[in-house]
């Protein structure tokens, strides 16, 4: 298996919130699964090592996507559905994250 450093539905790109953005590459439906964005590991700065997934989502107030604790990392799911092309945010709670909170 080749690694992927970004699931096939998204991609990065200028964003109008911040920099760099995460963007769905096709129609996303509620409760999909992105995969891990940060792991759990005390030598890493805020206990976390960043994944590329986790350093490419923005924040916002109006998320269209959840952070949640699964074990010793922490995952992206849509809480809506996401039409292809737009931005994929979260509102950012590295510090407090829903635990297993995709249900």
């Amino acid at each position: 298996m080749i690694y992927k450093p970004l699931p096939d539905e998204c991609t990065i790109k200028q964003s109008e919130i911040h920099g760099l953005g995460l963007f769905a590459t096709t129609n996303i439906e509620e409760n999909h699964d992105f995969g891990i964005t940060h792991i759990k590991h005390p030598d890493f700065m805020h206990g976390y090592i960043r994944t590329p997934l986790g350093g490419f989502f923005n924040h916002s107030v109006i998320p269209n996507c959840k952070v949640y604790e699964d074990g010793n990392c922490l995952r992206l799911v849509s809480i809506k559905k996401i039409k292809a092309g737009t931005e994929i945010t979260a509102k950012y709670t590295l510090y407090n994250p829903e635990k297993n909170g995709a249900k």
